[in-house]
């Protein structure tokens, strides 16, 4: 009985230690920092290498091409203007952009009134001068061969002075050269002009063509006879040939003036034009509903070649005068093969030597 009672009282306190003891590491732990979470770091993925493009060899069509623009003009077109020397004034304008004329028909006239003027007693001067000569003539056995020979040149260089005076009257009147439609007017009334500005343009607008102009160094590569594609505004591509090259200007040394004799053009006026300075192109089929002036781009095809062997031009390498390309091997790999090369235009160029269809080259 004794031990079972002391069991118990010993028993009590070592409870109670143990109870102290889970509370403090209990209360302990609670006590403690929270740790941080960590931080999450993306990926970094390494860089993808970009891949060159390949290219197959092919087989096709070379063209080179001339190119140029231009406008729909009639067939039979011409600048209207003056050749009078003397700046004068335009007195008259006789007619409005849209007016048909007919072969003849005045245009416009200069102020001449001085020289109307100056005309009228010219002739009676030259009718004195004729009675004057007349009585010379009937008195010759008077005078000296040399005094009758002097009246007599007298007498003609004051008709020449006539003649000179109703010629620069008679160029005072413009007038049409063949009947059409005054299709433009670069002057007014009152207005000054020189010999060769043009005063209108006359046109047969029952017929129009295709005129363009190319530069000079495309020029040259260009003949009657070869292909072109016209691309013509708001009315689409249309094929034709070359009919007629441009004509060559009047004076071959040009003179600063595009080749015109002096005196033209003249200063800060629209100039005189001609069908003839352009390119003439014959479509193979007019499209309708057409008017004169409509702009156009053409496109001269100078030289073609069948089954030429093409690659791009930017899988072309050249360095220190060799021309080589990267050519792409069943397995993968690369190798450089030079090539000989022919013809170029400014996306593909021909290859003479060194490839055969069906390989791939490696583009840069």
């Amino acid at each position: 009985m004794v031990n079972l009672s002391i069991a118990k009282k010993t028993a009590k306190p070592a409870a109670f230690a143990c109870l102290a003891l889970s509370l403090a590491v209990t209360s302990g732990c609670s006590l403690l920092p929270k740790e941080q979470e960590e931080e999450t770091i993306p990926v970094i993925q390494a860089p993808k290498l970009t891949k060159k493009p390949d290219y197959p060899v092919k087989t096709g069509t070379l063209e080179l091409t001339a190119r140029g623009s231009g406008k729909l003009m009639a067939t039979v077109e011409e600048d209207l203007y003056f050749t009078d020397e003397t700046s004068r004034r335009i007195k008259n304008l006789l007619v409005k952009s849209g007016d048909n004329v007919e072969q003849g028909q005045v245009i416009a006239e200069l102020d001449v009134t001085e020289l109307e003027s100056e005309l009228k007693q010219k002739r009676l001067q030259t009718r004195k001068d004729e009675l004057t000569m007349i009585e010379t003539l009937r008195n010759a056995d008077g005078k000296s061969a040399e005094e009758v020979e002097q009246a007599k040149i007298t007498f003609e260089l004051e008709r020449e002075k006539l003649n000179k005076l109703e010629n620069t009257i008679s160029k005072a009147k413009l007038t049409a050269p063949f009947s059409g439609t005054i299709v433009s007017l670069y002057m007014k009334k009152g207005d000054s002009v020189k010999a060769y500005d043009a005063v209108a343009t006359i046109a047969d607008l029952s017929q129009l063509t295709v005129a363009a102009t190319l530069s000079a160094d495309d020029l040259k590569k260009v003949a009657v006879g070869m292909d072109v594609l016209v691309d013509i505004n708001a009315l689409g591509q249309h094929k034709g040939k070359v009919q007629k090259l441009p004509s060559p200007k009047k004076d071959g040394n040009n003179n600063g003036n595009g080749g015109y004799p002096d005196g033209y053009p003249g200063n800060g006026q629209k100039q005189p034009d001609s069908i003839e300075n352009y390119l003439i192109v014959k479509l193979d089929q007019f499209p309708e509903a057409v008017d004169r002036g409509r702009p156009l781009s053409v496109t001269v095809i100078t030289q073609r070649k069948e089954n030429a062997i093409l690659i791009p031009l930017t899988a072309l390498r050249s360095y220190s005068g060799r021309n080589y390309v990267q050519v792409l091997e069943a397995n993968g790999s690369k190798r450089e093969v030079d090539v000989e090369l022919g013809q170029q235009t400014p996306t593909e160029v021909e290859i003479v030597k060194g490839l055969t269809p069906g390989q791939k080259v490696v583009g840069r």
